[in-house]
């Protein structure tokens, strides 16, 4: 296989989604983004109740060889309308969890604000 992988864990929310990627593919230097997604992505992957994209992290990891993993979260979401600090806690959280079961990657959080410009925050 060929081509340099990254992961994205990002909300279904489909404004998110390009932005992210965008941001992914300039920040690592990556062909591909391998992207999990789930309603509330950052405060779904912090709620201890997220097997299924931590099994989702460990096929990209894996199979791809994604050495960098992102979780995002993002304004106006319909599954976390927490404003931007409390997603940030959020986000800083599930960085923590994922950093702890792949200590091998580069885990960084994501904001995606109200002009779909992302930033780093964790």
């Amino acid at each position: 296989m060929s081509g340099k992988f990254c992961t994205a864990i990002n909300c279904i929310d489909g404004r998110a989604q390009i932005p992210v990627i965008e941001y992914m593919k300039t920040r690592f230097g990556a062909d591909y983004v391998d992207c999990i997604t789930a309603p509330g992505a950052n405060l779904a992957t912090c709620s201890g109740k997220a097997g299924d994209i931590f099994k989702a992290i460990q096929i990209s990891v894996e199979k791809h060889n994604s050495a960098a993993i992102a979780v995002a979260g993002h304004h106006d979401c319909a599954a976390n309308p927490k404003p931007k600090d409390a997603q940030t806690a959020h986000t800083e959280k599930a960085v923590k969890a994922v950093k702890s079961a792949h200590p091998q990657a580069e885990v960084i959080g994501l904001w995606v604000d109200e002009n779909w410009k992302v930033s780093e925050v964790a």
